[in-house]
């Protein structure tokens, strides 16, 4: 037996005193959380986290939404190239309806969000498809018509306006799939800026090597618009690598069309001269 008050072999202490002496009924008090330790561990924790959000490359972290002028810019140019199409290539609706339907929708998109593009939503995603959508159906037909023009011998006898309607066609194509890349990689613009999606569709180099690049690099549409570009023009991946099954046949469609258009009109007008 032990004696009273002191601890056991088993390292416990004997609750009982000496006789006469009160007596230990239950195990000790814990002590209060101090809150001077308390509140060094929460800055701790939130410098740690915010340690890591600074390491972490922008296009994997929060950031600000990227500005709306360079998108409204190119859907601009859009609308203007199919503007100065002849009225041919534009048949049968009116020349002007397409384009009417654009802009408003690009008004539209721009008072939701005039400087930057931080607001999102269901409508506003269903009006930017939309407003994609009639630039890519109204240039394809122009593609079309222009195709079969140059197939039935229909497109003249002079190169000049030949050429200059094929690289109207071209070019808008070039804008409209940039805007397709920009709007649907991760998310789109919204998503990528509150960096809620991690998996890539389209692997730029500055994700493979990121000690190359700025940790606030991430997508712009001027990085979607030149990929469109060198897409348009190798018919294939250049720098920026296809990932989602979505990317790679946006790529394949948009590199048909390139080299369909291309092709028919320089050799038609060499042809012609």
């Amino acid at each position: 037996m032990t004696e009273p008050g002191l601890p056991d072999p088993a390292g416990q202490e004997n609750p009982a005193g000496p006789p006469g002496a009160p007596g230990r009924a239950g195990p000790r008090p814990r002590r209060a959380a101090d809150p001077w330790q308390e509140w060094l561990r929460r800055a701790e924790q939130r410098a740690a986290g915010e340690a890591r959000s600074v390491l972490s490359p922008a296009w994997m972290r929060k950031t600000p939404g990227e500005r709306r002028w360079p998108v409204t810019l190119s859907v601009v140019a859009a609308i203007v190239l199919q503007v100065l199409l002849p009225p041919d290539f534009t048949r049968p609706l009116p020349p002007a309806l397409l384009p009417a339907l654009e802009g408003a929708l690009l008004i539209g998109l721009s008072i939701v969000n005039p400087v930057r593009i931080e607001r999102g939503g269901a409508a506003i995603r269903a009006a930017s498809i939309v407003l994609i959508l009639l630039i890519t159906a109204a240039n394809a037909a122009s593609a079309v018509l222009l195709i079969r023009a140059i197939l039935e011998h229909n497109a003249g006898n002079s190169p000049g306006p030949l050429l200059a309607t094929g690289a109207s066609v071209w070019a808008t194509n070039v804008i409209a799939f940039a805007l397709w890349y920009w709007e649907f990689d991760r998310g789109g613009p919204v998503h990528r800026a509150e960096g809620t999606s991690q998996h890539p569709d389209l692997m730029f180099p500055q994700m493979t090597v990121p000690e190359l690049a700025s940790p606030d690099w991430e997508p712009w549409f001027v990085d979607y618009l030149y990929m469109s570009f060198t897409n348009a023009t190798a018919f294939s991946p250049t720098d920026v690598m296809p990932l989602a099954r979505w990317a790679k046949l946006t790529m394949l469609v948009q590199s048909a069309v390139s080299l369909a258009v291309g092709v028919l009109v320089i050799a038609r007008a060499v042809n012609i001269l």
